[in-house]
């Protein structure tokens, strides 16, 4: 393991490689939740609320890669005891502590100014986002429950500021929707670093110390079944088929259905689930699946546009 490096040094161009890899953006992958409004009110081809979208996008980029150096920094000694995270830049000494402070407030500074350049309601959402993330690294993620609650919260504020980004209202559905898929892969990734870690679970991360992969289980058979439902009720309610003109948005319930039987599959008897973003990119059937959904939803819904 690399020493921290000198406050004096200046920073080189593999210190660069590893921030970009601290920055994590494989997770990026999360901020497309903030596309979410631009498709269902039916603005995909707007050109100006396509660019307000962009702009969301890449403002989550740069905040929520402030966040992952904040937390990185929080659990340093604790990641450099985990099996995997001992890897990452910061933990393994190839990111100094000093280099990694001054970008994450470059970050979110320039994060926060653009938001609020963009749209007020957009920027402070950004910032309620930040702040909750980062109570979230310090406090929230040892208190059991609220832990996973708030990592879905983060989606949830991202869909939320998508909508902020392009002047539409805030669906209720879309706001349920959010939080119950994001609590399902909360609590699968609870699941699975409960399951690699074993006994040493809690030496880890304390709160794992108050789950068990039973009580885990129970609680991801109720959301993944409220999950279903909900968007089951969205797709074939009356002011979803008035609003869209049409009911062939039930037809994109059995997408919803394979991915999340398959994401189960993938943590009860592949031992996955750990990085939902990496599951995405790297399961084959579970991207075919999630680009079929989509281009299910927008030839449903644009249907008279296309």
């Amino acid at each position: 393991m690399n020493e921290d490096r000198s406050s004096t040094h200046l920073p080189s161009i593999r210190e660069f490689k590893f921030l970009l890899i601290a920055l994590r953006p494989h997770q990026w992958t999360k901020n497309l939740v903030v596309l979410a409004a631009l498709i269902f009110a039916q603005k995909l081809f707007h050109w100006p609320s396509v660019i307000g979208a962009i702009w969301a996008f890449l403002i989550f980029c740069v905040v929520s890669g402030a966040v992952y150096l904040l937390n990185d920094l929080i659990d340093l000694k604790k990641d450099r005891l985990h099996p995997v995270k001992r890897s990452r830049p910061i933990a393994s000494g190839e990111l100094s502590k000093q280099f990694s402070i001054f970008v994450g407030l470059i970050l979110v500074f320039t994060g926060f100014f653009t938001a609020i350049s963009l749209d007020i309601k957009f920027g402070i959402t950004v910032i309620v986002y930040f702040f909750v993330m980062a109570a979230y690294c310090l406090v929230l993620k040892n208190i059991v429950i609220v832990d996973v609650l708030v990592v879905a919260m983060g989606f949830v504020l991202r869909a939320v500021a998508g909508a902020f980004a392009i002047n539409v209202a805030v669906s209720n559905w879309l706001l349920v929707c959010t939080l119950l898929l994001a609590l399902f892969l909360a609590l699968s990734k609870r699941r699975h670093e409960l399951t690699l870690l074993l006994d040493e679970a809690a030496e880890h991360r304390s709160i794992l110390g108050e789950y068990s992969s039973y009580l885990l289980d129970q609680m991801i058979a109720v959301v993944s079944a409220s999950t279903l439902v909900t968007y089951g009720l969205y797709a074939s309610a009356p002011e979803t088929v008035a609003k869209f003109g049409t009911d062939g948005l039930i037809w994109t319930l059995p997408f919803v259905l394979y991915g999340i039987l398959r994401y189960l599959y993938l943590v009860h008897r592949k031992e996955k689930g750990g990085s939902p973003t990496l599951v995405l990119l790297n399961d084959k059937p579970i991207l075919v699946t999630v680009t079929l959904w989509a281009a299910t939803v927008i030839t449903v819904i644009y249907h008279g546009n296309i």
